[in-house]
């Protein structure tokens, strides 16, 4: 089974995706960028669902800090700002892709299964 790993910090949209993906996938979970590199780095996800708004490190340089450490493993990023702004920012620390929420089940699904 692959293993994704949620960069949420809200509980309720943490739940949401886990009732989503639970029967696919493993999901791993970081409530603030700091803890999502970390925990990259012990579980070496599959793919990565990035919220860009967190506490403690944003979504944004916890991905620029992975991507310093692997230049290959997928990021999504995940946003309630859906301004094309936004989405520029988040390809540009090197998400590979962007979903804004609130995240629709059929739509977050498909993205992911692009991807692996």
């Amino acid at each position: 089974m692959k293993t994704i790993l949620v960069a949420e910090d809200t509980d309720s949209n943490y739940l949401l995706l886990n009732i989503i993906l639970r029967k696919k996938y493993n999901l791993v979970r970081a409530i603030n960028g700091k803890q999502a590199v970390e925990m990259y780095q012990e579980s070496k996800p599959d793919l990565i669902l990035m919220d860009m708004k967190m506490p403690v490190m944003d979504g944004l340089e916890a991905t620029r800090e992975i991507r310093k450490m692997d230049s290959e493993v997928v990021i999504i990023a995940l946003t309630a700002n859906a301004f094309d702004s936004d989405r520029q920012k988040s390809l540009d620390a090197g998400c590979n892709d962007y979903m804004a929420k609130p995240v629709i089940a059929a739509d977050v699904q498909q993205l992911i299964e692009r991807y692996i």
